[in-house]
């Protein structure tokens, strides 16, 4: 698989580039783009995973939800600056469902094929409710709600205000779990963790990282320039390709890890790769993109629409309804693939 990767990487950034001299047909370079950033965010996801095990899984953990994030971040940067905000805003909805209802549900389904039981930490499960229960149907539903009777000025006025209140609450949940009550809730698979052996060195890892992220940005920009035409040849709208392409694209990495962490039943780094990567778009990611925008032409609100809310809080309720006993099986899984599904089928037909 690595050496898959390989190929990809090294094949990919070089099409990239020429494809984007020589005006390639736009379908053509966004699928060369869209691979070539999975390709890469493998390689982002693999340094941070040597990282995570050098630092500790707690600096670990953080590491990789931080990077996994990063790819659609930059991307959505990008999107930004052209002021695609549908996309944008698609795309978190999308990684939020990604997160939620795909990354969890094959988890849950595929270690739950090798395993009859799997279990993880309760208490986590249950802080990352609340949070989810705020970060999304509180943060999220209120600006849709009152923007109903605000201008555009001071509906951006009140996302920026929530958007700074997520941050706050954001670096208070970490100080929570990596300083006041580090090591409070422990878990038995902690102890297996310190057994394995890092793939690169601290420096190695930091190295590709940080060329990853460079090539990943390049790549980005170049990839946001051919969503009209995507969207066009194949009768897409941006909703679809925000909620469903971008979002699985800009997690590539983070879906092959948590299931690989699944496979191996340690389902407490799958359900925080899942579930902790949701916290971080809802609660970090968002709100930056929507304080970054103040610096664009065009700002955005986090208004999103009604399908994007209803989608999201009906992933948050069916997770919460799922996670909060600390254990898992295949038919969960399939439960929560079900219904990313169905969700997926009506944002193809919106």
């Amino acid at each position: 698989m690595n050496r898959i990767f390989a190929f990809i990487v090294f094949g990919g950034v070089p099409l990239s580039v020429i494809g984007s001299l020589l005006h390639w047909p736009s379908v053509l370079m966004f699928v060369i783009y869209c691979i070539t950033i999975i390709g890469l965010a493998s390689y982002m996801g693999r340094a941070t995973e040597s990282l995570a095990i050098i630092s500790g899984p707690r600096i670990g953990g953080l590491l990789n939800a931080t990077f996994g994030n990063a790819v659609e971040l930059i991307i959505s940067i990008f999107a930004l600056k052209e002021g695609l905000i549908d996309v944008v805003l698609a795309s978190l909805t999308g990684s939020v469902l990604g997160n939620l209802l795909l990354v969890a549900g094959l988890s849950f389904f595929v270690g739950g094929l090798k395993f009859k039981r799997q279990t993880f930490n309760v208490h986590d499960a249950r802080h990352n409710s609340g949070l989810l229960m705020f970060a999304v149907i509180v943060a999220f539903v209120i600006p849709e709600i009152f923007a109903e009777t605000m201008n555009r000025t001071d509906t951006l006025m009140l996302s920026v205000g929530i958007s700074i209140i997520l941050i706050l609450l954001y670096m208070a949940a970490l100080f929570f779990k990596l300083v006041t009550h580090r090591g409070v809730y422990q878990h038995h698979e902690q102890q297996e963790e310190h057994e394995e052996e890092p793939e690169w060195s601290r420096n190695k890892s930091i190295l590709i990282l940080a060329l990853a992220t460079a090539a990943v940005a390049y790549v980005s920009e170049a990839l946001v320039h051919t969503f009209e035409e995507v969207a066009h040849a194949f009768g897409w709208s941006e909703l679809f390709i925000g909620v469903i392409i971008v979002a699985i694209v800009g997690n590539a990495a983070e879906h092959a890890s948590a299931i690989i962490m699944a496979y191996k039943n340690k389902m407490d780094v799958a359900v925080e790769i899942a579930v902790g990567s949701t916290l971080q778009i809802a609660m970090f990611v968002a709100p930056i993109l929507v304080l970054i925008s103040l610096f664009f032409t065009t700002s955005m609100p986090l208004v999103f629409t009604v399908p994007e809310l209803v989608a999201m809080v009906t992933a948050v309720l069916l997770m919460i309804v799922i996670s909060n006993d600390g254990e898992t099986n295949w038919f969960e899984g399939a439960t929560l693939l079900a219904a990313y599904l169905i969700m997926g089928i009506g944002f193809y037909l919106l």
